[in-house]
Order: structure tokens, then C-alpha cells, then sequence
């Protein structure tokens, strides 16, 4: 992994601005890269290209009915890509946000089709981790936020663990060391006003049902 000229190391905690800018103008210009989120390493491509959409579901052969999530650097930048924000999305948003939490609204349909898996949905996320909020603000748009891994198989907390057939078809890699691990972020659909738990993760169910007392 060493001898791979993808890779380059990345502060997890004071990422340099020279490389973050490097690997926004590749995002930018249609490329993909590896990146690192708070729990697992992550895919990155610009979420408003259709091509660059298909290259993710084309890199993790992942099956097209499978929606996927976006990253926004900013909660505003929620009402873009909605029809409507709820007061219990407002209330998990102000508690919980930034990272750990997926939430799924219904989308206004205005990125690409291959996002939204045939459905009405969209799930966003504002990262937390310091280097993928950084991604995300140089971007200046909404990135994709999927674990960087084959279809069906475990996400990785190391670079060193990632599959070497995903490895060769990204343009670059942000290592940043061993990363917390464990689950991924909690889902939760937002979409009806109501709150439905779709994936138990970072968030417990015990920490959103407080949230709301």
C-alpha cells in the first residue's frame, strides 16, 4: 500500500488545505476518491453528475436498486435537495447533527435518477469527521456518502484493508489512519413527520426516543 501513488496521508484532525483542494478539484472534474468518514473510509464523487453517480454503483458493484445517501457541508443545504423539512427532522438535526445520523426526506428529484433508486427519497448527512466536512465545503456541493467497499461486503476502517480491485478504479485515497470502526450511521426516515428508525448505528434508539422527551 505504501508504494501506491493514490494514497496520501491526511491530518484527521487539521487536514492540509493543499491536499483537501486537490481532492475537491478531482471530485470536481468527474473523478472519485477515497476518503475518510468518523467509523469506516468512504466514496466520494460529485452527486449531481449522472456519470460520476454511475461510476460509484459501477466501482462497488452495487445494485442500481439501492439508493444512495449525500453529504452537504451545510444543514441549509437540506432544503435544496427536499420538498419539506419536519420539525422532528429539525429537532434530530439540531441534536445530533454533525455525523452519526442519516436522515431520508422525500427528495425533490433534482440530482441525479440513479440516486434516488426509484424512489421518492433522499437520505443526506452532514459529516463530522473533520477531513470529510472539509471534502464536502471545498466541493461546494453535495458529494456521495457511501461506505468505500464492495457491494455486500463489510465496510474498512483502514486504507491497508481496502480491496485492491476497488483500489484501482479511484483517482485518489485520504488516508487517515485507523478510523473508529463499528457501526455506520444510524438511518432514520424523516420523510412522513414521523420518526422510523431504518438502521440502528452510531445513534441508539434510546438516544433519539431522550431527544424527544
Amino acid at each position: 500500500m505504501s508504494g501506491n501513488s493514490k494514497v496520501k496521508n491526511v491530518d484527521p484532525d487539521c487536514p492540509q488545505t493543499e491536499l483537501i483542494l486537490k481532492a475537491a478539484q478531482i471530485i470536481q472534474k468527474g473523478g472519485v476518491i477515497i476518503f475518510p468518514t468518523r467509523g469506516l473510509y468512504g466514496l466520494a464523487a460529485d452527486a449531481t453528475r449522472p456519470e460520476t453517480v454511475a461510476r460509484i454503483f459501477e466501482i462497488k458493484r452495487r445494485p442500481f436498486n439501492k439508493p444512495l445517501p449525500i453529504l452537504i457541508s451545510d444543514r441549509r443545504q437540506v432544503d435544496d435537495w427536499t420538498r419539506e423539512i419536519s420539525a422532528s427532522a429539525l429537532k434530530i438535526i439540531d441534536t445530533f447533527w454533525p455525523g452519526r445520523i442519516t436522515l431520508v426526506f422525500r427528495s425533490n428529484r433534482l440530482l441525479p435518477a440513479a440516486i434516488y433508486a426509484q424512489s421518492d427519497k433522499i437520505g443526506i448527512r452532514q459529516p463530522g469527521h473533520p477531513v470529510a466536512m472539509a471534502l464536502v465545503r471545498s466541493v461546494a456541493g453535495p458529494i456521495t456518502g457511501t461506505s468505500a467497499n464492495l457491494s455486500g461486503a463489510p465496510g474498512c476502517h483502514r486504507v491497508s484493508d481496502l480491496p485492491d480491485s476497488l483500489l484501482g478504479q479511484v483517482d485518489l485515497i485520504l488516508d487517515a489512519g485507523p478510523l473508529a470502526g463499528g457501526a455506520g450511521s444510524t438511518v432514520v426516515d424523516v420523510s412522513t413527520g414521523k420518526v422510523v428508525i431504518l438502521r440502528e448505528g452510531a445513534v441508539s434508539k434510546a438516544e433519539i426516543e431522550r431527544a424527544f422527551k
